[in-house]
């Protein structure tokens, strides 16, 4: 059984900038292959990217970018991933000079630690969405993000697409009128595996891809995300779809409404008084079974502008928003209007609300991805906030997680946004975080 050895704090301490005020302060120094120059950049200003996890996500990220960057070092508990020249060990990339970026794409249940770390070690961050396992987890990487000044982005590709912006930028700029509801797709929750254990593969350190969470026996229908059916659906590697297409979805209705910051201040479940009693899967089958007992019970969200977000009936890679005017479905790629016409009338420049960049926007061809990176790296070399900035990426899967907490416990919750707490309800209030093995425990400070 393999050991992870607990990561000295102080070693990274001399490594992070200090965090302006407001906003990203200028790093005492920036890397040589940070600094782009005309026409295409060379191998000496390219950014240096360390790959954290080199499952199926990874090989969708085009990381390089139109030469933007290049792949300086894998890492990836599966040896035969990361190839001879890789890590298993994700710390020993993080050590890495020429290392000015990761891209995480591990299990979310694995992404607290690396997104840590890598600010520690002062290195920018693309980490994939959901962007934690738990509520203080996410809260702990925005802290680290913010006190050695990192970039971090967070990969809900739909916020650099340009038809999923302009639907959001209609409806706070009016188009619909007041909004008063919101409709999402009713994603299931986790549900549990009890499968018998098979023969960890050579190269595997299953161990630690098991890190936080207490060893079970290897199996592949665990190990491979979307299989029979993957750790995608399991508790406790994952929030279910809840979390995995509903950080996306969900991150559209939160950029529409305006509420990226914050989050809601009610949640509750239809009917009323029923707890989640998720199935344990004992053997490989299909999600079917499990999304379906695990989706009876309809989840609301009240925000304190009063606009309430029912997960029923709406697409579910985004949302329906209904106002006094009309109402706009935002879908992945693009939207609808109802009354057809709401979009007519031009956006004028003095309307955008939402953000204002430099980079090149995707055409509109793919979903996305190529412009957030792009973003991505153009607010590495100019020290700015991207446009899923790490906070935004911790708000949304909040709100996912609150979502399964209300499920789990049947009955309606009171959220405080600010202080992230359920105020005076100790019961829910164990739901923030989970117990984690040891060496991998969240730290109190970062």
């Amino acid at each position: 059984m393999s050991t992870m050895s607990k990561t000295s704090r102080r070693q990274f301490l001399g490594q992070g900038a200090t965090v302006a005020a407001t906003g990203l302060a200028l790093p005492y120094l920036v890397p040589r292959n940070v600094l782009g120059g005309e026409g295409k950049p060379t191998p000496n200003e390219q950014i240096g990217v360390g790959r954290i996890g080199f499952g199926r996500r990874a090989h969708q990220h085009p990381v390089t970018v139109d030469g933007l960057a290049r792949v300086v070092a894998i890492a990836d508990v599966n040896r035969d991933r990361c190839g001879k020249d890789g890590y298993q060990d994700y710390r020993k990339l993080l050590d890495r000079k020429d290392v000015d970026v990761v891209d995480i794409t591990t299990p979310e249940f694995w992404h607290y630690l690396p997104a840590i770390h890598a600010c520690q070690a002062g290195k920018d961050v693309y980490c994939e969405q959901p962007l934690s396992g738990t509520i203080r987890e996410g809260r702990k990487i925005v802290e680290a993000a913010r006190k050695y000044n990192r970039v971090f982005q967070v990969g809900e590709q739909q916020r650099s697409h340009p038809m999923d912006r302009k639907a959001c930028e209609l409806i706070l700029n009016g188009r619909i009128g007041k909004v008063h509801t919101v409709l999402g797709a009713n994603y299931p929750s986790p549900f549990y595996c009890d499968f018998p254990g098979q023969p960890v593969p050579a190269g595997i350190d299953w161990d630690m891809w098991c890190g936080p969470t207490n060893p079970i026996p290897y199996n592949q229908d665990i190990y491979i995300p979307r299989a029979k059916p993957g750790w995608m659906s399991f508790y406790p590697y994952s929030g279910g779809e809840l979390v995995n297409w509903g950080c996306h979805g969900l991150s559209m209705v939160m950029w529409g409404l305006g509420v990226s910051e914050t989050g809601p201040v009610e949640i509750w479940v239809e009917p009323a008084g029923q707890k989640l009693d998720p199935p344990t899967y004992n053997a490989p089958e299909s999600r079917d079974r499990g999304n379906k007992a695990c989706s009876q019970t309809i989840i609301h969200y009240r925000f304190a502008n009063g606009v309430v977000l029912k997960l029923d009936g709406g697409p579910g890679s985004g949302g329906t928003f209904i106002g006094d005017k009309g109402k706009i479905s935002v879908v992945r790629r693009g939207y609808e209007c109802d009354p057809k016409g709401l979009d007519e009338e031009p956006l004028k420049d003095s309307d955008i609300r939402l953000y204002k960049s430099n980079y090149k926007e995707s055409d509109g061809r793919d979903d996305g991805t190529k412009a957030h990176f792009r973003n991505f790296y153009e607010c590495v070399k100019m020290r700015k906030q991207p446009i899923m900035d790490v906070e935004y990426g911790h708000r949304v899967a909040t709100l996912c997680h609150l979502g399964n907490i209300a499920r789990w416990l049947g009955r309606k919750l009171k959220w405080d946004p600010a202080k992230e707490i359920f105020p005076g309800d100790e019961e829910a209030n164990k739901y923030l975080d989970r117990p984690k093995r040891k060496p991998y425990e969240l730290p109190t400070q970062v």
